[in-house]
């Protein structure tokens, strides 16, 4: 017997858009957390949520937005995360970003063994879009910006940093990232094919819409573009190629190559990994307008 209509409406979590806001809990060392946030509703998936970081001493001008996108190879991952290298830190990277000065909202979306490109894209442009729904109450300025990501997350950053009608993103940090999709086409079974749902022969159109490197255009916002040059998972080509793209076309690019550095910056000293942290932080603050002061 179907449930009353009156009752299906009482118990049906209400849209992101309406839902209360959870309170911010301080988490130590200046910074507070609105943690597993609903921000859309998919039918016949899982609930997308995102965690945002907040400094507590915010100033009255609004905060600048760093959307952080996990790695994980589109397969896996979480959203609290930005490389094994750095879990171990105290306070963590998002923290640390957040304490800067940023907004930080890192988010969920649909891995490659619940939908297929361009799921994921779409997801993180409903992030997005739910931020700017709702930036008066949280006190954001979602026209400045920043998307960072780590390996698959550096590759969807790209991508949403790429995109022609999302004007509000000021700058991308792209770590250790696939840039071109169309190669190694034959193969089925590697992380690119299972993002696309095949192969990339057999769906070229699609292989080349998820690539970065075809999708460069000119009035692109800035890049900054890190990758370690002894990476066995993602070849530094990938980011080598995807600068010289870039460049080509006009758009402030600043590459950096970690000599010894593999996927993931295993490898890499620890004073070298802190320093392309403050680089790369550096380096957003300063397409955002600088640190606060």
């Amino acid at each position: 017997m179907a449930a009353p209509q009156d009752l299906r409406s009482l118990i049906t979590a209400p849209h992101p858009d309406l839902a209360p806001l959870p309170p911010a809990a301080p988490v130590g060392d200046g910074v507070r957390l609105l943690r597993g946030v609903p921000y859309a509703e998919v039918p016949g998936a899982r609930p997308l949520e995102l965690d945002l970081w907040l400094p507590t001493e915010t100033g009255t001008r609004p905060l600048p937005l760093l959307l952080l996108v996990h790695g994980g190879a589109w397969r896996r991952g979480r959203r609290d995360e930005m490389g094994y290298r750095l879990r171990s830190w105290h306070p963590g990277p998002l923290a640390r970003i957040a304490a800067s000065g940023f907004a930080v909202a890192s988010v969920d979306y649909r891995l490659s063994g619940e939908a297929v490109f361009p799921a994921q894209i779409e997801d993180l442009r409903d992030a997005l879009g739910w931020l700017g729904r709702r930036s008066a109450e949280l006190g954001l300025d979602t026209t400045r910006t920043v998307v960072w990501g780590e390996s698959a997350g550096g590759h969807l950053a790209a991508l949403l940093a790429l995109a022609d009608d999302l004007p509000g993103i000021t700058g991308a940090v792209v770590w250790y990232a696939p840039s071109d999709l169309t190669l190694n086409a034959e193969n089925p079974h590697t992380p690119d094919a299972l993002l696309l749902g095949a192969a990339p022969a057999d769906v070229p159109r699609l292989a080349v819409q998820a690539s970065p490197l075809r999708q460069v255009r000119r009035g692109a916002p800035p890049f900054f573009v890190a990758h370690g040059e002894a990476d066995s998972m993602v070849d530094a080509a990938h980011s080598r190629r995807l600068a010289e793209r870039l460049t080509e076309a006009g758009v402030p690019t600043e590459l950096r190559l970690l000599p010894g550095a593999d996927h993931v910056w295993h490898g890499l000293p620890d004073d070298q990994l802190e320093n392309i942290f403050a680089d790369s932080l550096n380096w957003a603050h300063g397409v955002v307008g600088g640190r606060p002061v």
